[in-house]
């Protein structure tokens, strides 16, 4: 079975964003082992807030995510009614067609966001690994990343890298229990 993987920036402080939605304080400067994920996946599962940031910089002359293969995008909403050539809505029961996705062939999946995406996925315990790339900033306020389990999820570091600009990058397996 496919790996679901979620793999986004955070702050120290446990921010994906800031509280305009902001997310310039993410490091671009260099790969921050992006290629190597890059290799290991073939779809992303994205919310609809997230496909339209990400649509507004394809859409411009600024690359969304630089390096980034073409992968099969999964766009998880219930008030679109149509994506671009190539993504696949998914309008109706989240989890259920998540679970379907991961049985099929392929490699792993990037569960980029959003926070509710995140949720849900988490919640249904179909998250499998973390790819925390925490950033040196304390923001203070924005939106979490984590907001209100009510239980327990443990995890067992995979592997951790410090840059010299002072992000760590964290990997781990998620064990539902």
């Amino acid at each position: 079975m496919r790996k679901l993987i979620l793999g986004l920036a955070i702050s120290l402080d446990g921010y994906i964003e800031g509280t305009k939605g902001e997310y310039d304080w993410c490091f671009t400067d260099q790969d921050y082992g992006l290629k190597v994920f890059f290799d290991r996946i073939d779809a992303m599962f994205i919310g609809r807030k997230s496909y339209e940031v990400m649509q507004q910089h394809e859409n411009s002359s600024d690359a969304a995510i630089p390096g980034m293969p073409v992968l099969t995008e999964y766009v998880f909403s219930k008030t679109l009614t149509s994506v671009k050539a190539g993504a696949v809505l998914i309008a109706n029961d989240a989890v259920a067609e998540a679970q379907r996705i991961k049985s099929e062939q392929g490699k792993d999946i990037w569960l980029f966001g959003g926070a509710s995406l995140s949720d849900a996925m988490m919640k249904a315990g179909l998250v499998d690994e973390l790819w925390l790339s925490v950033h040196p900033i304390l923001l203070g306020d924005g939106k979490p990343l984590f907001r209100g389990h009510s239980n327990r999820i443990s995890l067992n570091l995979l592997e951790s890298k410090t840059y010299e600009t002072g992000l760590v990058s964290l990997r781990y397996k998620v064990i539902n229990v």
